[in-house]
């Protein structure tokens, strides 16, 4: 027997039942646009305040700029050195609300370690130090306990070697030792939002595009049947981040590009906390070689401003990846080399125009309504989308006078989120606790007696989780399963010998 869906789970039977439902009665109170982490946000905040959601995405859930991240939920440390006050506390507040009621089951603590060497220079080392008491204050005004984020410290040499084994030895002192928040995927993290939004009611529509937006309505395309379903929402937002000058021309973004490399930990020498090295010649900023837990480190970013149309998937230009492997060499024992990257990724992140270099631009988001009464959030990042959409829904019923109810996400916790104690007493393994939180349980029921679909396809990701996508994800196709319910893409070599697993699953669940 086929495990049960529940309220919350998406897959192509709902879809086509919520479609349908749409063409008998076009009436809705909102309608999003983009299926990001700002979108599903907005589409979660809306129907638990009791309105009517429809969300569409003319891709899949995480399509865009929201599976590119550094999978970091950021406690604003980067902004208070620009003196960006306002905004560092924003993101130290968001950063507890995700790590102890949103997802406090996809999000760990990470230490991350600047190592100092002999010629960092007395005046760096202190400036970074001093960074991190700050850190430490923006912790405590977001009311964060320390069993959640420990206090930063330093450490001396063999503690720094111990964290991070990869890290030149020679002239070593010492480390300056700082917690954060790190997502298992940022791309989980959006499909729970849009999930966690259907359990309260709303229609998530992947593949089914918004073709026009007017203070009429809207018409909608189904980009599998191709049908047009005119659509009559009372307001509709634009969250379709580098991309929401196309429905609201009066948006000015200056994107830029955020680029990483996928390594094998055992190039590192399997570190244990994030390498965080300052950018030769800038103040404030780094570059982080972030372990993940399936045995890989995500190496970046950079921050480079893209210039015309916003590509859908942004290439990696061989320049970042120099740039970066430049970096992070300054602060190696053993260099690393274009043989060491086995994967490669870019995001562009939404900002809102500005003069000057792209990474001095303020990572603020902006809530505009345009003359043809689309609510447009754009900017800001993915720590602090709820702030985002709570602001973009505000916006809507006060312009649209909708009959809401009081903002409810800073308490509302996602499918599968549970406190550490509970996540602990989950009878699965914790790999998949990890990533689904109190949902590991469902997902082996995926398995259906058969022990084969519980053995690893690739890199731990099993047949059991692939089913599950589909039954309770929305994944509608191979490149779902692959590049963002599971991440078996972001390794090229890897994913190709997914594929076929993946085709089973999705037959077998249709």
């Amino acid at each position: 027997m086929s495990p049960a869906v529940s309220a919350s789970s998406l897959n192509a039977v709902r879809r086509a039942t919520d479609l349908t439902a749409l063409e008998r009665d076009p009436r809705v109170d909102v309608l999003v646009v983009g299926g990001g982490v700002t979108g599903a946000g907005v589409a979660l905040d809306a129907a638990s305040r009791g309105l009517s959601t429809v969300l569409v995405e003319r891709h899949d859930l995480a399509f865009g700029t929201s599976r590119w991240s550094s999978k970091l939920v950021h406690g604003g440390l980067r902004y208070l050195a620009r003196g960006q006050v306002g905004i560092a506390y924003e993101s130290a507040r968001e950063r507890d609300v995700l790590m102890r009621v949103t997802a406090p089951h996809l999000i760990r603590p990470l230490p991350m370690v600047i190592p100092v060497h002999r010629g960092t220079g007395a005046a760096r080392a202190l400036f970074v130090r001093a960074g991190a008491g700050l850190g430490d204050l923006l912790r405590v005004l977001a009311s964060t306990p320390a069993d959640v984020l420990p206090r930063s410290r330093l450490l001396n040499a063999r503690q720094t070697l111990r964290l991070l084994p990869g890290v030149a030895r020679q002239g070593l002192l010492g480390g300056i030792l700082s917690f954060d928040g790190q997502l298992v995927d940022d791309a989980r993290l959006v499909v729970g939002l849009a999930r966690t939004a259907a359990r309260e009611g709303a229609r998530i529509l992947t593949r089914c595009s918004a073709e026009n937006l007017s203070a009429d309505g809207a018409v909608l395309r189904d980009g599998i049947t191709g049908r047009i379903l005119p659509l009559r929402p009372r307001a509709i937002v634009n969250a379709t981040g580098v991309h929401a000058d196309r429905l609201d021309p009066h948006v000015r973004l200056r994107p830029s590009r955020g680029s990483h490399l996928v390594l094998d930990a055992a190039t590192l020498g399997h570190p244990k906390a994030a390498l965080t090295v300052p950018v030769d010649g800038a103040t404030g900023r780094f570059v982080f070689a972030l372990p993940q837990q399936d045995g890989r480190v995500l190496a970046g970013l950079t921050d480079e401003p893209v210039d015309g149309a916003a590509p859908a998937v942004p290439d990696v230009p061989e320049d970042d990846v120099d740039f970066l492997l430049g970096q992070f060499n300054r602060a190696l024992e053993t260099r690393l080399d274009r043989d060491d990257v086995i994967g490669a990724f870019a995001g562009l992140r939404p900002l809102v125009y500005g003069a000057g270099d792209s990474a001095d631009l303020s990572r603020e988001h902006s809530v505009t309504v345009s003359p043809n009464g689309v609510v447009t959030v754009v900017g800001g990042k993915l720590t602090t989308y709820r702030a985002m959409a709570e602001q973009a829904v505000d916006t809507a019923v006060r312009a649209r006078r909708l009959p809401a109810g009081p903002c409810r996400t800073r308490s509302l916790p996602l499918v599968g989120a549970a406190s550490p104690k509970e996540l602990q007493e989950v009878d699965a393994p914790p790999r998949l606790v990890a990533r689904y939180g109190t949902e590991a349980l469902r997902v082996l029921a995926e398995a259906e007696g058969d022990a084969a679909r519980l053995a690893p396809v690739v890199r731990g990701v099993t047949g059991a989780e692939l089913r599950f996508g589909v039954r309770h994800e929305g994944a509608m196709d191979v490149d779902d399963l692959l590049d963002r319910r599971t991440r078996v893409g972001l390794v090229p070599a890897e994913r190709a010998g997914a594929e076929r697993a993946a085709e089973e699953a999705l037959a077998a669940v249709r």
